[in-house]
């Protein structure tokens, strides 16, 4: 194979992807009208009904808008060159190859977040507030994008580096030392994500003791659950759309509700909530989830490292010189069509999950509060009920609403 026909088989992967996603977002809008089935007529008013609507159509029209745009931007960096001009510009700097990965990437983020803010803007700012869902200021949206260009550069930079110098030191077998570290990173960030990453952007507190706690300190002492961190996330500094999360396992296992969940759901409806969380627990999904994570890290990196020592990846990115960087670039474009198919493995897996808590908080709470709480919380958030089959199939990693209410009411 030459480099040039690498090259097209990578613009070919690209817009094929870019079809299939925008065929199934077109499909999808085309059933945003469609007529409530009978279970959730009682989720909108008329009124509310045609807010969700135009809701629906109008983030449709955003995301073709800005989709297009980073085709279009993409495109024109490959066939432009644009990766070989970074490269040189990069290795004007430093000829250390860490050096040299670590300044390409951050060049090609930095350019690419600076495009890309204004839609983030025009999305929070425009369209999240029109709709009343907005709760963010201008200084939270500067300082969390400062936030999380830190992480990138600690985090990010870190593990880049240490993977360019196992391969280094190790060749073809540097997935092997690679995993290992991203494996223990995976669980210590699933552990302590909570005390570590959240407290950066959010500020979390005990739920207060009262008669919310009560319940559901009761609930979770009648199904064996020990818990003793039971936390409020201020989730309204961003948004008024709700939520709740379990996270950690062992000692560090904790459950985190929004206060906006608290403001927009009656207790009974919160406990049943946290039910389906703690049935998560209970299965050891959030146990099969790492592990599996962890499983398809290990098959990336071994699919890389058939790969990575090629000149042709670089090559067909316009590249003479032979580099970590340039051909994981590449890689990661054609390992994209794998990324689809496991995606799907893991959407498939979590619908099946969802089904499972929501019958353990079925079994071991109550079905009506869930089915009430779901309702309320589709309502506030203007939830598109009426999805295409075939874009659920795609990407909801939970069922549709329409068929947790069947699961749920089902005997």
């Amino acid at each position: 194979m030459t480099p040039t026909t690498l090259f097209f088989i990578l613009i070919a992967i690209i817009i094929i992807e870019f079809v299939i996603d925008t065929t199934l977002d077109v499909l999808n809008a085309k059933h945003y009208g469609d007529k409530l089935p009978e279970p959730l007529q009682d989720v909108y008013d008329t009124e509310e009904y045609l807010k969700s609507q135009a809701y629906k159509k109008e983030r449709f029209k955003f995301s073709m808008v800005s989709s297009v745009f980073s085709l279009v931007l993409l495109l024109a960096f490959f066939f432009l060159d644009g990766f070989a001009f970074v490269d040189e510009l990069a290795r004007q700097y430093t000829d250390h190859p860490i050096l040299i990965a670590l300044i390409f990437f951050g060049i090609i983020m930095l350019g690419s977040d600076i495009l890309t803010t204004p839609f983030s803007y025009y999305s929070t700012f425009v369209i999240e507030e029109k709709y009343g869902f907005n709760k963010t200021t201008l200084k939270t949206f500067a300082l969390d994008k400062i936030k999380g260009w830190f992480m990138l550069i600690i985090v990010g930079g870190a593990l880049l580096s240490l993977i360019i110098w196992f391969y280094q030191w190790a060749g073809s077998s540097f997935w092997l030392y690679a995993w290992a570290v991203i494996a223990v990173f995976s669980v210590v960030m699933n552990m302590f994500y909570a005390k570590l990453i959240v407290p950066l952007f959010n500020k979390q507190t005990p739920l207060e003791d009262g008669s919310l706690r009560q319940k559901i300190e009761a609930y979770a002492s009648k199904v064996g659950f020990k818990l003793d961190n039971i936390f409020v996330i201020d989730g309204s500094k961003r948004s008024t759309k709700a939520n709740a999360y379990f996270s950690g396992f062992g000692r560090e296992k904790r459950i985190t509700l929004y206060d906006t969940l608290i403001n927009d759901l009656e207790e009974e409806e919160i406990v049943a909530v946290l039910a389906h969380e703690v049935g998560h627990y209970k299965k050891n999904h959030i146990i099969i989830n790492l592990v599996t994570s962890i499983a398809l890290t290990g098959l990336t990196l071994w699919l890389l490292s058939l790969c990575i020592g090629s000149p042709l990846l670089s090559q067909a990115l316009g590249v003479a010189t032979p580099s970590f960087h340039i051909g994981l670039i590449a890689f990661g474009i054609l390992y994209s069509p794998i990324s689809e198919i496991t995606s799907l493995l893991m959407n498939f897996i979590s619908r099946a999950f969802e089904y499972q808590a929501d019958n353990f908080a079925k079994e071991t709470y109550a079905g009506a509060p869930l089915i009430s709480g779901l309702k309320t919380l589709s309502k506030n958030s203007l939830s598109n009920l009426t999805p295409h089959p075939a874009y659920v199939f795609m990407h909801y990693s939970h069922p549709t609403l329409l068929q947790r209410f069947r699961n749920i009411s089902s005997t």
